[in-house]
């Protein structure tokens, strides 16, 4: 991906996964964000850095894209990741909540943080579509036209303390799955 192109419209995600200690899943959730439908390298699409906690037992894959390609290629990374990733067995010390669960998207040329907003809000409608006990919550400029912050959705949600999923009510998706645990999705600027 060059970023000397002229016009071209660069957006950021660090996409958190509960998983760490399996790097071989780490791997597959980011080789999918690279990948058209056709199998495919994007060339659009970058894998700029893999952080990952093995305390924690989470990943943050932070992928850079044209705004236009961005929601494709992280929803790829996320149905792999809710393919691989089961909560019902995940340890770590940080409350992970969902086998995907966090989705911020950041603008980094030539694009509003409320473009990014929109990326969000078609990235979590398809994700449900696709992933059957999915729920996502939205914050930031994705929750319309509330904008909660994270830390208000967190506050909601029980972060620290809750594991029952089952009472909450999602933006989006039904009720959080036990498999599946509960995504947070957003844009955000820096």
């Amino acid at each position: 991906m060059s970023s000397s192109r002229p016009g071209l419209r660069l957006t950021a995600c660090l996409l958190n996964i509960s998983e760490a200690r399996r790097k071989y899943i780490v791997e597959n959730v980011a080789k999918a964000a690279l990948l058209e439908k056709n199998g495919q390298k994007h060339h659009e699409v970058s894998v700029l850095n893999i952080f990952s906690d093995q305390d924690y037992n989470r990943s943050v894959i932070t992928i850079a894209a044209s705004v236009e390609e961005l929601g494709n290629s992280i929803l790829a990374a996320c149905v792999e990741a809710f393919r691989s990733i089961d909560m019902e067995v995940q340890e770590g010390i940080h409350p992970c909540l969902g086998a995907v669960d966090l989705i911020p998207i950041y603008p980094l040329s030539g694009v509003r943080v409320e473009e990014c907003g929109a990326v969000a809000r078609s990235l979590a409608e398809n994700l449900v579509e696709r992933v059957p006990g999915c729920s996502v919550f939205l914050f930031g400029e994705a929750d319309l036209p509330e904008k909660r912050s994270l830390v208000q959705r967190r506050k909601q949600l029980g972060w620290f303390t809750r594991r029952d999923f089952s009472a909450l009510e999602p933006d989006l998706g039904v009720a959080p799955a036990r498999r599946c645990g509960l995504t947070e999705c957003c844009s955000c600027q820096y």
